[in-house]
């Protein structure tokens, strides 16, 4: 708000010669400015490339990371010593934090170009790829019940995308 006097404070500039006046500042033409719009808004095909490429090298990171994890605890089970030395020197964990760094570096781009409301709903593609491995892969057990999660996951994803096509 301007101050037109001591007493009042609320009072909006008349614009007399004696009040300082701000000049309005010009607006962007209409066309750029819908345009910037439509581009923070779109999807473009290397912006899904590089969003997939986030989501899926997280995922893969992530189950490095407890492949990693997973011998280091067997290894000092086994053998002694501290879990976080045996899991500082295991190539699987450092090779999980380097592919984890890179996702978190593709991802930092990735919302650089793609609202979070379009790039986040992803992450489900993520959750989905590490149940799968994790069932596979790592042969941990998953019930009817991770599944159905899992399947209600893809139809939020599904919800999602199709909201944005409009």
């Amino acid at each position: 708000m301007y101050r037109t006097s001591s007493t009042d404070s609320t009072s909006l500039p008349t614009g007399s010669a004696s009040e300082a006046t701000i000049p309005e500042p010009t607006p962007a033409p209409a066309s750029e400015s819908r345009a910037a719009a439509v581009r923070s808004k779109a999807l473009t095909l290397p912006s899904l490339i590089l969003l997939l490429f986030a989501v899926f090298s997280s995922a893969g990171g992530q189950i490095m990371l407890k492949h990693g994890m997973k011998g280091a605890v067997a290894t000092a089970g086994r053998d002694g010593g501290s879990v976080a030395l045996r899991a500082a020197t295991s190539p699987w964990v450092v090779l999980g934090l380097v592919v984890f760094a890179v996702s978190a570096l593709a991802w930092m781009s990735t919302l650089a170009k793609v609202p979070l409301s379009i790039a986040y709903p992803f992450n489900a593609l993520g959750y989905l790829l590490i149940v799968g491995a994790g069932a596979t892969v790592l042969h941990e057990r998953t019930s009817m019940w991770t599944w159905g999660g899992s399947l209600l996951v893809v139809i939020g994803l599904a919800t999602v995308m199709a909201g944005q096509q409009r």
